[in-house]
């Protein structure tokens, strides 16, 4: 396979704040990391320098109001009228180049759809990407703009038929917001339950309205899931409905904040789940556009990424990370290993949490499933 992997020194050297969760030079590790194995020059791949994404790409999902206030916001300074679009503090504060450090992270998500739609690459990684909670008019969730909703619209206005698949911990509701009435977008997202973390949406029968009716696919799931219930999650959900859809392209947003070191979330996954579901979506055989996402702790997110990278490229990669890769970045990693160990749940699922999970997941073939498979059979016919 072929592999593209979207890079830019400049990915690591925004900040949002000191005590922020969300930490760009996170980004910086993982390239440095990937660099110190050895897994950059391999035959099959490339490295392709990201740039910013220009006014009208943007505006395939943001509103001209919106971009002319967050461009305002660049000097680091609030700009009037920041507040009604989600700019000031907490979540999404307002720093020096925070429309720079948007626009490169979405001109990447660009480039890699750009890559992978004309064939010259068959996977295509932007770290920088994944920031799926923007919304048309505002900034949420540490996200100013929706690198994944805008390269998906580019997808899509070629005439691609995109499956969008997030395992971030966080329910993808932007991306689900862009396509919500769309036929030709299937989105699924996997995701810690809005009763106990933001953005509080994404019940399973949220399935999209019009001709979307049946294309927007959630699981909401219970804190402490563990590796071993959420694979079977994954395997009950995402293979069936990518089979049914059949899509030209499939975007992935890979948010490692599951994880169980992870100090914003819940869900106690380690790198050992995340391994073989990247696994699986190679296994897919489509063109992969896959993007970042969550991952408040750094040396899960260098440790996760990378071996990603080494999964879409067919390498295994070592089982220890270098010693003086870990000297040189201080108190970053806590362990030399590249993997987790196996980490058994501390507490077993709760009867009714269970229960529910069940019944979603249920509910989702039953009702959902055939809703897809119908709609794909009648376009055969009639084509």
């Amino acid at each position: 396979m072929k592999t593209a992997f979207l890079y830019s020194e400049k990915f690591g050297s925004y900040h949002y704040g000191a005590d922020h969760p969300m930490k760009p030079v996170r980004l910086r590790l993982t390239y440095d990391l990937i660099e110190e194995l050895g897994f950059l020059d391999l035959p099959s791949s490339t490295v392709v320098d990201a740039r910013m994404a220009r006014d009208e790409e943007l505006l395939l999902f943001h509103t001209p109001e919106y971009i002319r206030v967050l461009k305002e916001a660049n000097t680091g300074i609030i700009p009037v009228g920041g507040s009604a679009h989600g700019l000031g503090f907490g979540d999404n504060p307002v720093f020096h180049g925070v429309f720079d450090w948007s626009s490169y992270c979405t001109g990447a998500s660009l480039q890699a759809a750009e890559l992978v739609a004309r064939g010259s690459a068959d996977i295509a990684f932007n770290i920088s990407g994944g920031l799926h909670h923007a919304m048309p008019n505002r900034a949420s969730g540490f996200c100013y703009i929706n690198d994944a909703a805008v390269a998906i619209k580019y997808l899509a206005n070629m005439g691609k038929r995109v499956a969008y698949i997030d395992i971030d911990a966080h329910h993808g509701d932007g991306v689900e917001f862009a396509f919500y009435d769309s036929d030709q977008v299937l989105t699924i997202s996997l995701h810690e339950s809005g009763q106990w973390l933001f953005p509080g949406t994404g019940l399973a029968t949220d399935i999209g309205i019009n001709h979307g009716k049946g294309y927007s696919i959630n699981l909401p799931l219970p804190p402490g899931i563990g590796d071993e219930l959420y694979l079977n999650c994954f395997n009950e959900i995402v293979p069936p409905f990518i089979e049914a859809f059949r899509p030209d392209i499939i975007v992935t947003q890979l948010g490692v904040d599951g994880f169980e070191t992870d100090p914003i979330t819940h869900l106690s996954l380690t790198t050992n789940g995340f391994e073989n579901i990247i696994k699986q979506f190679r296994s897919f055989n489509i063109p992969w556009v896959a993007l970042g996402g969550g991952g408040y702790d750094l040396s899960n997110v260098a440790r996760a990424w990378t071996l990603a990278w080494g999964i879409m490229n067919g390498v295994k990669m070592p089982d220890v990370i270098p010693p003086d890769f870990i000297l040189r970045n201080g108190e970053i990693f806590k362990s030399p290993y590249m993997r987790d160990l196996p980490l058994l749940p501390e507490y077993p699922l709760r009867k009714e949490d269970k229960e529910c999970l069940e019944s979603d997941i249920a509910y989702l073939k039953r009702e959902v499933l055939p809703l897809i498979t119908k709609e794909h059979s009648r376009k055969g016919v009639m084509e």
